[in-house]
């Protein structure tokens, strides 16, 4: 892969991320699921790159996608528990995660 194609691929991923951050942020599935297509796509396109043919643009847009990426998981990850909530407050069920209680009981048994 030539280092243009490598910054053109990064680019694209770069984008994608934010068109996935917008779309968690409007709860828009269909776009969520475009971003998740792409993704993937650029994951493979990307998967065939050598290391050592990175620049400091390259760097930088990883960089930016890393950091891109991960608060993109954190959105999902915060979208998901307020369902959780939202759902356990509906029927009146346990949270799912919720073994710090029962953790602390056994210790008290012992």
């Amino acid at each position: 892969m030539s280092r243009k194609d490598l910054r053109d691929a990064l680019r694209q991923m770069v984008a994608v991320l934010e068109a996935e951050r917008q779309a968690l942020a409007g709860l828009d599935l269909d776009a969520i699921v475009a971003a998740t297509t792409n993704k993937d796509m650029l994951c493979n396109v990307l998967g065939v790159a050598a290391n050592d043919d990175l620049d400091e643009e390259c760097l930088g847009l990883i960089d930016a996608a890393r950091r891109l990426n991960e608060i993109n998981r954190q959105v999902r990850n915060l979208v998901a528990a307020n369902v959780s909530a939202r759902l356990n407050s509906l029927t009146g069920g346990q949270q799912l995660y919720s073994a710090g209680p029962r953790i602390a009981s056994i210790g008290v048994r012992a």
